[in-house]
């Protein structure tokens, strides 16, 4: 590093709580943010925290060795990125709040060259204003990056989990249960029905399995023949299946399409079947 860059590192990294100070005047009151004047104090230790790790990374950008920034710059999304998922603050309030650090940073550069003027040429200026700029477009792609996985897999789990609870499998005894399906029935859910049920069967050993469909408002040609096509699976794997709750209109697509149900039971509705099954009257 040139002298001058390595006067001007030390003096960013002794500034850096004026850097926070100023950038936290610069809140406003805004009800539900964490970059609200009126946030917590925890939260705003939290950004105090937070923007002296978003000044070391932008500072690190001055050091010869380059794998340092890269490295910090990691760090950091890794530490903010979650933390505004978990808060979920708008990923524009973020760009928008480290804008507002960029131009805090900006300013303590220019009291160094005005207290430097001297000894500073337009060559190294113009070189600062490169590297950091760089490096603060630089961890706005990361955050982005890092912000927008993190929002992903938390939305990969919630519909695992949705998918989980829109066809579960009830175990009624060792070896007998059913699945209660309710709300419309479309091509992907009957395609995640076909992955998921015939697997939680193996799973809990159900050799008898009551598919009901008196609570499915809609069902077209394509999820009966997927309907089937489980029934099918499962019959391989050794589990009998019943479909209770068969009106009319399914029973007519599942003609039309060919689909041959007769070595499936099926019961207008699930307390008949039970009654056959238990030899008891479910009232």
């Amino acid at each position: 590093m040139k002298e001058i860059d390595v006067k001007l590192y030390e003096y960013l990294l002794s500034e850096f709580p004026n850097i926070t100070e100023s950038w936290l005047a610069m809140r406003k009151v805004e009800e539900g943010s964490v970059y609200s004047l009126s946030a917590s104090q925890s939260m705003e230790e939290t950004l105090r925290e937070q923007n002296r790790l978003t000044n070391l990374t932008v500072t690190s950008s001055l050091l010869d060795d380059k794998e340092i920034f890269m490295k910090n710059k990691k760090q950091w999304a890794a530490v903010v990125a979650p933390s505004r998922v978990n808060s979920k603050t708008p990923i524009e309030d973020v760009l928008d709040a480290l804008s507002k650090v960029r131009l805090t940073y900006w300013g303590v550069i220019k009291e160094f060259y005005v207290a430097n003027e001297e000894s500073i040429t337009i060559e190294d200026y113009v070189r600062w204003s490169e590297t950091i700029n760089s490096a603060f477009d630089q961890i706005y792609v990361d955050f982005a990056e890092t912000y927008n996985k993190f929002v992903n897999s938390r939305f990969d789990m919630q519909q695992s989990l949705i998918n989980e609870l829109s066809s579960p499998v009830i175990k009624l005894t060792n070896q007998i249960g059913v699945v209660p399906l309710i709300g419309d029935m479309d091509e992907l859910r009957a395609q995640i029905m076909l992955e998921s049920i015939p697997e939680k069967c193996m799973e809990t050993n159900i050799l008898h399995l009551f598919i009901d469909l008196s609570g499915v408002s809609v069902i077209d040609t394509l999820v009966a023949q997927q309907i089937y096509q489980i029934t099918q699976v499962l019959a391989l794997l050794g589990t009998k299946s019943t479909i209770t709750g068969i009106r009319p209109e399914i029973a007519q697509a599942s003609t039309e399409l060919g689909l041959d149900f007769s070595n499936v039971e099926t019961f207008s509705s699930l307390q008949q079947a039970f009654s056959k099954e238990f030899s008891v009257v479910l009232n």
